[in-house]
């Protein structure tokens, strides 16, 4: 006979898997909650709410600039569940009309590339795979489109040590370093050669 508090238990994670809220195993394999999509402009404004509470690890952005981005980006994914806003993700080709600083240090180096300028996961789903979901999707869209490449940059000064460790554990290699905001910041321009993973069978 099942307690009382296995049975609020099992009721409160039926919820939870009802309104996307946590981490489900299915066949095996462990998903990660909320449903992918592309996002739309109707999104914006949670987003730039969700890209508000992070700003201090990416940048800021007002609601013009990520009007523009969205227009320009090649990707412009999200997650979202029952109760909201999980991630957003925003990744550019070659070409785009952005003006990053970051972005324009590969464009100066590469012919064709998709680069991640940011993927954002509210706090509260963090470590749940959510960031990881992205990732893997943006990797599998460049190897369709047949890019050579996947890059990005991480902090280095202050550093992002989690962040490190994630893209190293993807592959992610450092082909260059530069100084931001006068001095005060510093990156690690990352790549991810695409080619290189399918020489392993990846």
């Amino acid at each position: 006979m099942l307690t009382a508090s296995l049975v609020c238990c099992q009721m409160i994670n039926y919820c939870l898997r009802r309104r996307g809220l946590m981490t489900v195993v299915e066949d095996g394999v462990r998903r990660p909650p909320g449903q992918l999509r592309a996002a739309t402009p109707a999104d914006l404004d949670a987003i730039l709410e969700l890209n508000r509470q992070w700003q201090h690890v990416t940048s800021s952005l007002d609601a013009a600039t990520l009007a523009g981005l969205h227009a320009a980006a090649d990707v412009h994914w999200l997650v979202e569940s029952a109760d909201g806003l999980l991630a957003f993700a925003l990744a550019f080709r070659e070409g785009a009309a952005y003006g990053s600083a970051n972005y324009r240090w590969f464009a100066a180096r590469y012919e064709t590339f998709l680069y991640i300028d940011r993927i954002v996961v509210a706090s509260r789903y963090q470590g749940l795979g959510v960031g990881a979901r992205l990732y893997d999707a943006l990797i599998a869209r460049a190897r369709s489109a047949g890019l050579p490449r996947v890059v990005c940059e991480i902090d280095l000064v202050p550093r992002n040590a989690a962040s490190d460790a994630f893209h190293a554990h993807y592959g992610f290699v450092e082909v260059g370093t530069q100084w931001l905001g006068g001095g005060v910041k510093q990156v690690s321009l990352r790549s991810l050669d695409l080619g290189a993973l399918a020489g392993d069978g990846g």
